[in-house]
């Protein structure tokens, strides 16, 4: 990587001004890529391109407010340049945190060029003249496919990739399990895949880390899947070292699901709630009822009541049939692997059997409800159809639509937007259901689930 680095004191922190030149990940670009990638006009990329860049450059921070890089480093620019010999990176008033010694962090730089490769890809290949292919569940499943291809981490080897979900403002003691559960992860073998930002998504990685050193296991993979209107309030954790962004939440959860071979989930807020809600609505089809998928929810013993209320939660809304495909271990690391393990065996059986791939699951069938984008306006929101009488699969994309608005409303910044423009979102349904949502949300507010730091206000009212 060459690159020529000059610091610079534009604004009160720390900040370097500096070229790169991409290798590996990013070689080239056309012409019509770069070109939108530098479209500063509304609806262009290039603020698109600004807000990940310094989302990216910022890993590590503790915040959770996805205003709060640019207000820090207001003067920051990314310009990508095309060159005969490839691609150039400008970054103007970089943060400092990012470099040492005036030179860009290596595993910031890679992440940095999958920024710009994933955008640039979003920009041509899912642009408005394939609108239509975009319609049919089968091309929204293509997309995800090609974008994950483009990012190069589709490789034809034994199945062992968890995908583990959890919240990013979760506590010590629950962040060392989290650790220990990566570490008997990694000491069998599997890599680790989250949603790439702090708190349980840094920890199975970290603990992952140390157990592949024991293990000599060289090729290593922390994947971490997000999308551009979560990376700027959860920056990718430093372990990461495949960064893939999806263009909607939507897309992420689907990549989760095709990609991984298990899943464990991690105590967490209304994130890790709607992304319960969209794998347990998948499986509930008849469509995916011989499908074998790991599913393991744990933490440790003080997080006991949290996965109760959890449960609790599902009975009631989904039934007893949502609760059989999964399972609850808790305080028990050691157990979690073990079980993840053999379910992965399971699902290496099924895949060989049905002559699928083990890089990605095209068997399981994800309906088109659960894939057409979802924009939480106050009108969405309040015509959900929370109500009993509907199928279980049904009602579980709307329960996962309820907290997708309120993850916007926390920390993404058009959904916070919105909430201070009109007030807060109303969610309405059944009694019963409301009032088991109403209480499910409390607690994650008197956890500190909703956000990492500073007061909390509800950007949502729960109305029987």
């Amino acid at each position: 990587m060459s690159q020529q680095a000059s610091e610079t004191a534009a604004t009160a922190l720390p900040v370097v001004s500096t070229r790169i030149y991409p290798r590996g990940a990013l070689d080239i670009l056309s012409r019509d890529e770069v070109a939108r990638l530098k479209d500063a006009s509304a609806g262009g990329m290039h603020d698109l391109l600004r807000r990940c860049a310094l989302a990216v450059l910022t890993s590590g921070s503790a915040s959770d407010d996805p205003r709060a890089a640019q207000e820090l480093y207001p003067s920051f620019d990314i310009q990508v340049l095309q060159q005969d010999r490839g691609v150039r990176i400008e970054l103007i008033n970089a943060p400092a945190m990012a470099f040492v010694d005036g030179a860009i962090i290596r595993g910031v730089a890679e992440l940095l060029f999958a920024v710009v490769r994933d955008l640039a890809y979003t920009a041509i290949e899912l642009g408005p003249q394939y609108a239509e292919d975009l319609e049919s569940s089968a091309g929204l499943t293509d997309a995800v496919f090609g974008l994950l291809r483009n990012a190069r981490i589709l490789h034809p080897i034994e199945p062992n990739l968890v995908v583990c979900w959890g919240g990013h403002s979760i506590g010590r003691e629950e962040y060392q399990y989290t650790k220990d559960v990566g570490y008997e992860l990694g000491l069998r073998g599997h890599d680790i895949c989250t949603g790439c930002g702090p708190g349980a998504m840094k920890g199975p990685m970290k603990g992952a880390t140390i157990a592949h050193a024991k293990q000599r296991k060289r090729r290593t993979r922390y994947i971490g899947i997000t999308e551009p209107g979560i990376i700027a309030a959860e920056s990718p954790n430093p372990i990461v070292n495949h960064l893939v962004i999806m263009p909607d939440i939507e897309k992420r959860l689907e990549a989760f699901v095709r990609l991984g071979h298990g899943i464990i989930v991690f105590p967490g807020g209304v994130g890790t709630a709607e992304e319960i809600l969209y794998l347990l609505g998948i499986l509930l089809r008849e469509e995916n009822a011989q499908l074998p998928f790991p599913f393991i929810l744990t933490g440790p013993t003080a997080a006991a009541p949290y996965f109760e209320r959890i449960d609790q939660f599902i009975r009631l809304t989904l039934g007893e049939a949502a609760a059989a495909r999964y399972e609850i271990i808790v305080a028990d690391p050691e157990k979690v692997a073990k079980r993840m393990t053999a379910g992965i065996r399971k699902v290496r059986e099924h895949r060989i059997a049905q002559k699928d791939s083990f890089y990605f699951n095209w068997g399981v069938d994800i309906p088109l409800p659960y894939q057409q984008p979802f924009v939480p306006t106050h009108e969405a929101m309040a015509a959900l159809d929370l109500r009993h009488g509907r199928r279980p699969q049904d009602l579980a994309a709307d329960l996962r639509r309820a907290f997708s608005g309120i993850v916007a409303g926390n920390v993404k910044e058009d959904g916070m937007r919105r909430v201070e423009e009109f007030g807060p979102f109303q969610i309405r349904g059944d009694q019963d259901i409301m009032q088991a949502l109403d209480a499910l949300l409390r607690a994650f507010v008197e956890q500190r689930r909703m956000k990492i730091s500073g007061e909390y206000r509800p950007c949502y009212r729960v109305i029987a």
